[in-house]
């Protein structure tokens, strides 16, 4: 039976919006726990009246968070960070975030709960990003620890901040540059994504496990390029720049609200982001793995050089 309502942390997000709407066709009651309900309206049009309801939460917040899992059956945690902001760190969402949302989930007595970590979590990771994440994980298992871990590579969709950014380069740029082009993603729909989060809630035997998720295919950053480029036909010169000499500028860029690159970034631009085959994947939760080149025209069609 499928556990119902679900609270959804971070609903209106990238990834958040897409696990709505799984549950939702999958008849779940959603709350959707987020800063600013207001800006959530558009997924109330995603189920039956009153199937979707939105209340106020901070993640930081105890009290708006206790508030916000109180009689659910379910959370879902999609809430993260790429980039860190001045009054919001790594540790602050990733963390302290993650543990207060599993902390109230004990309290009140729910059992199933789905965390959204990420590809590379390590507590001895040179990233930061990374090691936050492992610090997540490992906040939420001190409180629930049947919670169900998902470590997304590289998420994809119409709304990504992946292949968009490097379709909005490739558009006005004529030299493309490369930073650590041999890297491996294994870039995973955010449909396929959110299908395995509601998988997860009714699969048996799958208590307490991390998966690991990726796409179907591995591509090298060059080749993740490349690809784009072909997706909008164009043609530009990729020019491999050394990491090291793009560091000053990242740091640069760091004092800006949206920084194109930062310096933990670059850290984490020098390992693969692929699954790395000691856990369980997409496929032990029953999702077949949609391929890149499958949605990408359905989206970077704008940015073609005959629609410009």
């Amino acid at each position: 039976m499928f556990p119902s309502p679900v609270t959804v942390f971070g609903g209106i997000g990238f990834v958040g919006r897409y696990v709505v709407r799984a549950l939702v066709a999958a008849g779940a009651a959603v709350r959707v726990a987020v800063r600013h309900p207001e800006r959530g309206a558009f997924l109330k049009s995603m189920g039956e009246v009153g199937q979707v309801s939105l209340v106020r939460a901070d993640v930081l917040n105890e009290a708006s968070v206790v508030s916000a899992v109180n009689g659910a059956r379910a959370i879902i945690n999609t809430v993260g960070i790429l980039v860190e902001g001045r009054h919001q760190g790594f540790d602050d969402i990733h963390v302290r975030g993650a543990g207060m949302i599993a902390a109230a989930s004990q309290s009140n007595g729910i059992e199933h709960i789905v965390h959204i970590s990420a590809i590379g979590a390590d507590i001895e990771a040179p990233a930061k990003y990374s090691r936050s994440k492992a610090a997540g994980e490992n906040a939420v298992k001190a409180y629930v620890p049947g919670a169900i871990i998902l470590r997304p590579s590289v998420v994809f969709g119409a709304e990504d901040k992946f292949f968009n950014r490097f379709a909005f380069l490739a558009r006005v740029l004529p030299i493309m540059p490369l930073i650590e082009g041999e890297t491996k993603f294994q870039p995973i729909y955010v449909v396929d994504l959110a299908k395995a989060v509601v998988a997860s809630l009714t699969k048996t035997g799958v208590t307490g496990e991390t998966f690991e998720l990726g796409g179907p295919r591995v591509y090298r950053l060059r080749e993740v390029m490349e690809l784009v480029f072909d997706q909008l036909g164009r043609k530009r010169m990729l020019l491999p720049v050394p990491s090291r000499l793009v560091a000053p500028a990242a740091a640069i860029f760091e004092w800006l609200p949206n920084p194109p690159l930062t310096r933990d970034q670059l850290r984490l631009l020098r390992n693969d982001n692929v699954v790395g085959g000691n856990l369980k994947t997409l496929s032990d939760l029953g999702v077949e793995a949609t391929p890149p080149t499958v949605v990408l025209p359905t989206y970077l069609g704008r940015f073609r050089k005959d629609n410009v």
